[in-house]
Formats: C-alpha cells, sequence, structure tokens
C-alpha cells in the first residue's frame, strides 16, 4: 500500500503557486518542444522544416499567383526556398505596429491563411509553418521581392536581429527564405535529396501547370553540373495515376479523369482497374497526404460502390453469382487518387492526417455518382471489363474466406495453435517480447541457440515466400509460410464487411524483426516479407513494430583479437587500426554472406543482443511513392524493376 503520511509531507514542502506557472513568450514554446510542432527532431523534422516553407509558396499558387517555385540544398545543408508569388507584404501591421513580414515570421498563428479574401485553402500548418521553422533554425534570412523593392531581414533562432531592410530595387514579386537548421535541436542535419524530390513531384501532380525545381549543391556529375530535377504535370492527377501504374497492366484504354466543384468544394479524381490485386487509394486535402483516409474517401468509396452495383445488377452480369458482392471487390485492382479542397479543413486520427469535416463525404459521394454512372452509360465495353474484374475479386474473396476458416479449425484443434517451426519466449508480455522471422532453418537453428529464451521468439521462414503482389489473396492464405507468420504473430485479417481489415487486438511480440543473409537472395526475401507487410499489414509498419536485423559483412582478426565491420567503410577503418602498413596484410578477413556461417554466441553479440545489436525501425515516409516501388520491385515488368536496381546498387551493402 501506498504511504499516504510520507507523501502529504512530501507535498507540504512543494510549494505550488503563480510563480511556477510559465509563459513562454513569442517562438520560445516551439523551441522548448518542437516535437509538438514537427512531429520530431530527427529526419522527419528536419524534412519538415522545407516542407512547410514549400506550402507556403504552393499557396500563393493555389490562390493564383505563383507558377515556379525552386528548392536548393546547399553545400552545408542549409535550405533555400523561393517562388514568384506576390511576396509576403511588407507594410506595417496596424495592430502589432511592425512590418507584416516580420510579424508572420516571429508570430504563431499569424498569416493570410486566416483571411478568407487571401487564401481560399491552405496546406501547411495553419498559420503556425514558416514561423516555426524560423524558430527551429539558428539562421533565417527573408528576402522579399515586392512593390518596385527588395527587402530583407533576417532572424536568429526566432528573433529579429535587424528592422525590415530595404536592400534594392526590382521589377519581379516573389520570396526567398534561407535558413540553417538549429543543431542544438536536430539530432541529423543531412537532408535526403530522394524524400525531397519525391515530395515536389508529388505537388507538382496535385498543382497542375506549376514548374517545380529542385537542385542539389552538395552533387556534381562529371561535367560540373550539380544534381537537379524539375517537376511540371499538365494533367495532374491523370499524369500522377501513370507515374503510380506504370508497371501495372491497365484493364482500361485510358483512365477515368474527372474534375470539378460541388457544394463549393472543388474535387478532381483520377481512377483505372489493372491486373493486380491490391487496393491502392490515395487521398489529398488541400495537398496534404491523408494516409488515415477520411471522410473524403468514405464518399468516394461509397459512391463507388453504389454506382458500380446498380449497374452490374443493370446489365445482368451478377445473375448467377451465388454469393454477395461487398465493398471490397470493387476496389481490388483500383488505383485512384482523391484530391480536395477545403476552405477549413478538421484534422483528426492518430496523426492528424485523417479528414473529419461530415460535409465532404456528402460532396464527394455526389460528384463521383454523377460523373461514373455517365462514364458508364458512354463506355459498355470498359464497364463490362470492371464490372468482371468485381466478380473475379469476389470469387477469389470467397475463395479466401473458406482458406481462412481452415486455417482457423485448424488452429482450434491442434494443441497450441501455433506453428510448429515456432521456438516461442516465455515471456507473454507483448510489450517486452520481440520475434525473429529468420531465413531459412539453418540460420534459425543458429539464431534459437544463441537467442535470449525470456522475451526471444524464433521462426524460421522457409525459403522464399509468396509474391503477395502477384497473388489473389485465397492464394496467399494457402502459402504455410503465410499462414505460420499470422498465427505466430497472433492477428487476423478479414471479416465479413471487411475482407482484408486487420485485428492486431491478440498481436503476441511488441518487436517484429526481418533477418535474413547479407546476399542477393537475402534481400530478395527481405522484400517479399516486406512486401507482405506492406499490403496485409500495413498497420504494423505504421505502429512501429517492423524492424530489420543488420548482420555484421566483415569479421576481422588479428591474433586473439576480432572486430565486427557492418560496412565498407568500417572495414577500411579497422584495417587501418590493425595494421601496420593499413593493408590487409597479417590479417584474417572474413566476409559473411549467410547468417549460419556464424556461430550462435558471434549472432547473438552482433545481431541480437539489445545492447550491441543495430536495428533499423522500418517506417513510411511517403505512402503514394511506397505504393508505386513496391509495385515496380514486385510486379511483372522487369525493365523499370532493372533501372531501379542499376540506379541504386551502389546503396546496398551485398554481393551475388
Amino acid at each position: 500500500m501506498r504511504d499516504l503520511n510520507k507523501n502529504s509531507l512530501a507535498n507540504e514542502n512543494q510549494i505550488y503557486d503563480a510563480n511556477n506557472i510559465q509563459v513562454l513568450e513569442g517562438l520560445e514554446a516551439v523551441r522548448k518542444r518542437p516535437s509538438m510542432y514537427i512531429g520530431d527532431v530527427s529526419s522527419r523534422g528536419l524534412h519538415h522544416l522545407v516542407n512547410e516553407v514549400i506550402d507556403n509558396s504552393i499557396d500563393e499558387a493555389l490562390a493564383g499567383y505563383c507558377d515556379q517555385i525552386n528548392l536548393f540544398i546547399h553545400e552545408d545543408n542549409t535550405i533555400t526556398v523561393n517562388d514568384n508569388g506576390r511576396g509576403i507584404p511588407t507594410d506595417i501591421h496596424e495592430k502589432e505596429n511592425r512590418s507584416a513580414l516580420e510579424v508572420v515570421m516571429t508570430v504563431l498563428h499569424a498569416g493570410g491563411k486566416f483571411d478568407k479574401g487571401s487564401y481560399k485553402v491552405s496546406g501547411g500548418l495553419h498559420g503556425v509553418g514558416v514561423s516555426c521553422v524560423n524558430a527551429l533554425t539558428s539562421k533565417l534570412v527573408a528576402t522579399i521581392h515586392r512593390d518596385g523593392k527588395i527587402f530583407r531581414q533576417e532572424y536568429q533562432k526566432g528573433k529579429p536581429v535587424n528592422p525590415v531592410e530595404v536592400i534594392g530595387d526590382t521589377d519581379k514579386t516573389g520570396t526567398e527564405i534561407y535558413f540553417e537548421p538549429d543543431d542544438s535541436i536536430f539530432l541529423v542535419r543531412e537532408y535526403n535529396y530522394d524524400l525531397l524530390a519525391t515530395r515536389l513531384r508529388e505537388l507538382a501532380f496535385l498543382n497542375k501547370g506549376i514548374r517545380l525545381n529542385i537542385t542539389d549543391e552538395r552533387i556534381k556529375d562529371e561535367e560540373g553540373n550539380y544534381q537537379s530535377d524539375s517537376f511540371y504535370s499538365e494533367e495532374g492527377l491523370k499524369d500522377f495515376l501513370k507515374y503510380l501504374d506504370e508497371t501495372r497492366e491497365a484493364l482500361m484504354p485510358d483512365s477515368i479523369s474527372i474534375e470539378g466543384e460541388k457544394n463549393s468544394i472543388p474535387v478532381e479524381i483520377a481512377m483505372q482497374y489493372n491486373t493486380s490485386f491490391a487496393e491502392n487509394i490515395h487521398s489529398y486535402v488541400n495537398n496534404i497526404n491523408t494516409h488515415e483516409g477520411g471522410t473524403h474517401m468514405a464518399g468516394f468509396r461509397r459512391a463507388l460502390t453504389r454506382t458500380l452495383k446498380t449497374y452490374a445488377e443493370k446489365s445482368g452480369m451478377l445473375a448467377k453469382l451465388k454469393f454477395d458482392i461487398n465493398g471490397d471487390d470493387f476496389r481490388e485492382g483500383l488505383t485512384a487518387i482523391i484530391s480536395v479542397k477545403v476552405m477549413e479543413p478538421q484534422f483528426e486520427g492518430q496523426t492528424k492526417t485523417k479528414l473529419g469535416n461530415s460535409e465532404v463525404m456528402g460532396a464527394v459521394d455526389q460528384f463521383v455518382s454523377e460523373h461514373l454512372f455517365y462514364y458508364l452509360d458512354e463506355n459498355p465495353k470498359v464497364a463490362k471489363t470492371i464490372v468482371n474484374k468485381v466478380i473475379l475479386a469476389a470469387t477469389a474473396r470467397h475463395a479466401a474466406r473458406k482458406a481462412r476458416e481452415l486455417v482457423q479449425r485448424k488452429n482450434v484443434l491442434s494443441s497450441s495453435g501455433l506453428p510448429g517451426k515456432l521456438a516461442d519466449c516465455s515471456e507473454r508480455d507483448p510489450d517486452k517480447s520481440e520475434i525473429y522471422l529468420v531465413e531459412g532453418d539453418s540460420a534459425g537453428g543458429t539464431a534459437k541457440q544463441g537467442r535470449d529464451r525470456k522475451f526471444q521468439a524464433i521462426l524460421p521462414l522457409k525459403g522464399k515466400i509468396l509474391n503477395v503482389e502477384k497473388a489473389m489473396q485465397h492464394k496467399i492464405f494457402e502459402s504455410d509460410e503465410i499462414k505460420n507468420i499470422f498465427t505466430a504473430l497472433g492477428v487476423s485479417v478479414g471479416t465479413e464487411e471487411d475482407s482484408k481489415a486487420l485485428n492486431t487486438d491478440k498481436l503476441r511480440y511488441s518487436k517484429i524483426i526481418i533477418m535474413t543473409d547479407a546476399d542477393v537472395d537475402g534481400s530478395h526475401i527481405a522484400t517479399l516479407v516486406l512486401t507482405f507487410f506492406f499490403r496485409y499489414m500495413r498497420e504494423l509498419i505504421e505502429n512501429g513494430n517492423i524492424y530489420i536485423a543488420t548482420p555484421p559483412l566483415y569479421l576481422i582478426r588479428k591474433g586473439k583479437e576480432e572486430r565486427f565491420c557492418w560496412n565498407e567503410d568500417e572495414r577500411k577503418q579497422v584495417v587501418q587500426e590493425l595494421s601496420k602498413d593499413g593493408t590487409e596484410k597479417g590479417l584474417s578477413l572474413q566476409r559473411y554472406k549467410g547468417l549460419g556461417e556464424m556461430n550462435s554466441e558471434q549472432l547473438w553479440h552482433t545481431t541480437m543482443n539489445p545492447g550491441s545489436r543495430i536495428l533499423r525501425q522500418v517506417t513510411i515516409e511517403n505512402g503514394t511513392e511506397a505504393d508505386r516501388i513496391f509495385s515496380m520491385l514486385m510486379g511483372d515488368e522487369v525493365p523499370p524493376r532493372r533501372e531501379f536496381i542499376e540506379k541504386n546498387a551502389r546503396y546496398a551493402n551485398i554481393d551475388a
């Protein structure tokens, strides 16, 4: 029991009065708790700074005043973003009695986004974006071209260094923001070119007619040119759909592309059926990727199901079907992009990326229904192809349900309900337990010997698991290795209402660790497993449950001394340290290709011991791009996959 008297004495000595109430002025609150505003202070937060500045320029484009945005990554990982918009106002703000530029850059919730006459819709953090960036940078310089003059103001850690000054004349308009992320706040400082380029490409598709350029001054080619890309789209979401589905075989001669306004809400949709078995619907609100969906997604799904079902019933194509069709069947093999512009979006959900505006559901529903009915009537051949695809999906779902029921019956009849190959741990608290999915029985045996039996479980995987990217759902549930993963983890998938719904209530391990050999086959197996998790257990990735083990690549010996190396740079450094002349002379070098080449003690020390191992957590930075890459890597089209491998081979620590 608690010692109430002891607590009472402690409370008597602790004074709590007005002096304990701390008021953080200006942008101090942002610097004190940066993660509340930008998510975190690692790589994601660092890149979020750039996205917030870009979003301000995009808002100018949405308002019709900007058609070009340029992003520069400088050699020292500082950033410049400029546009040809109207330029942030620099005249005196009547209430604040200082330049409007300074107000925008130093006051939270200040900006033109709250004046409906300035911006009808906007993305970003709703008025806190650019001021947050200012707060989290050691230096920021705003240069404004406006009213025939060039205005400039410098800030340090969110505070103005000098008043707004005029530094020249100009016949242009626009805003330029230069900033240096604050080293005392961010854990990392290196910008990822591909991550930023992917976002600019996405914005170009979502905002047709706007050119977005990126230049990386850290990287030069043989001719001395900086690495750069330029993104521009004439047809918006239709071009986006082509990009996403470039490695999938289309079932239609052309995509369905509709654009317009319903109940004062601009709606743009592009959709295409393909021969795959995955549903890939991506939704955006004011250029924000709402990967948790929301009312706009619900409206689209409702309209799609109702409209297609009505057409299919009227056509008589469902007459011989002996079981019901549900919403999932209408979305199998569908790639769709939904983009809406909402004046005052209300976001909810764990990551604030789920739209909650109830009026949007009805608007999207009506908009899609009207246009889709018309399209189906005008294109009967395409309509018949779509309905046949739906019937095939329903048939496969029915077979998959039987396969799932068979698996469940086997689990009930068996004594433990767990796979025979699983070496389980003694701990029953999922938060304290982890499971290794290990390539092959040999490595699995070594892992079983080397593990800590209290909290580490081992499930060996036999060979390469089924490629779920190219398999129908019932085939997936008939696969022994995939059934073993489902039952070992304690999760289930599929209900009568939603055949792809994932139930994680009985998840048995908080960490699910993929451990494969450091060779081509090992990388292939890891990718197959990741594809399975992305397509059928994405929630586990989003919840942070999936990890990849990192076994060492080299063991270097000199006498009795042993040193493990995880990459080529470490190998060179250790060779330099252990040898007199900097060569491999007098040293014993072993290149690990298989986990089984290590004994159980070595595997524990290097790869499984929480105190010394390196785990890489699997996250989804951009769900739309992840969808495209999995389709490209695991689909039928060879040329795009070959091009990707050739471009990225230098990043892989593998050889044949």
